[in-house]
């Protein structure tokens, strides 16, 4: 089974080049070597203080990794133009674990936000492509709510309409799930896959949450804290049986109902 999910050549969207990843003196990860391939749902996965968060900031440009490279349509973010630096981040959509909504800003407003910043629309463009972003997201009618007067849920699915103001080809979450119950968990899983179903485009998702992992991802990484590198990569139901490493097949079939490995102890 291939890691893209067309059945074409695999076209590398993300290429991740023995990247190092360190605070300081402080080694997080080293040698990450994986591609992503374009119309992935690929998910970065591993135990609690493995970097998955930390894999993906350097992936959107927050920080540049000690080591390698990571290259988004063949480029490397760190080496380009300032001006080409803008270009690409207006082609990605990134929801952080917190949702990341401005609390004094209402929903119509934090959509509005990319819009202002990256396009010439006029008021009246702006205002009807907030709309039609927040009634993609099921928000419809509540363009003047203010963040706190709406559940954790909706506060996600808001953030998920600003990620996709600007119609891109990359999507970036991290933890989506956070602070969810299952219900609302399942239904912003559902949510992120219909989306990416009606723009294309990629996903890349920081979890550790196993229903989320087998219900979107067909391709991922798993991050080991301990040895400090990735352990394998892969679709996760293809790791789940055949994965070299037993702390990764673990690992999954706490989310495998009908997994033949069974669980020695939770990995946090």
């Amino acid at each position: 089974m291939t890691n893209s999910i067309s059945n074409s050549a695999p076209d590398v969207h993300i290429e991740v080049r023995n990247v190092t990843l360190r605070y300081g003196d402080r080694l997080i990860q080293h040698d990450l070597n994986f591609s992503i391939n374009r119309g992935d749902v690929f998910v970065i996965m591993g135990g609690s203080g493995c970097g998955k968060s930390t894999l993906l900031k350097h992936m959107i440009g927050l920080q540049k990794p000690s080591a390698g490279q990571i290259l988004i349509n063949s480029e490397d973010f760190f080496t380009v133009t300032p001006e080409r630096q803008i270009q690409m981040r207006r082609d990605w959509g990134i929801t952080y674990q917190s949702g990341g909504l401005f609390s004094d800003l209402t929903l119509a407003e934090n959509v509005a936000v990319p819009l202002q910043q990256y396009t010439q629309q006029s008021r009246e463009e702006i205002r009807d492509t907030v709309a039609y972003k927040l009634a993609l997201v099921g928000l419809a009618g509540f363009e003047d709510y203010y963040p706190a007067a709406i559940s954790g849920g909706m506060q996600k699915r808001a953030a998920l309409a600003r990620a996709i103001a600007l119609d891109p080809e990359l999507l970036f979450f991290d933890e989506p799930s956070a602070g969810l119950d299952p219900l609302s968990s399942q239904r912003l899983d559902e949510l992120i896959m219909q989306i990416r179903e009606s723009m294309g485009g990629t996903v890349v998702v920081v979890t550790h949450e196993l229903a989320s992992i087998f219900a979107i991802a067909n391709n991922s990484v798993y991050l080991d804290a301990d040895s400090k590198t990735q352990l394998d990569y892969g679709a996760p139901r293809e790791l789940l049986q055949h994965s070299k490493h037993e702390i990764v097949r673990r690992f999954l079939a706490r989310g495998e109902p009908t997994a033949t490995a069974q669980p020695h102890g939770e990995i946090s």
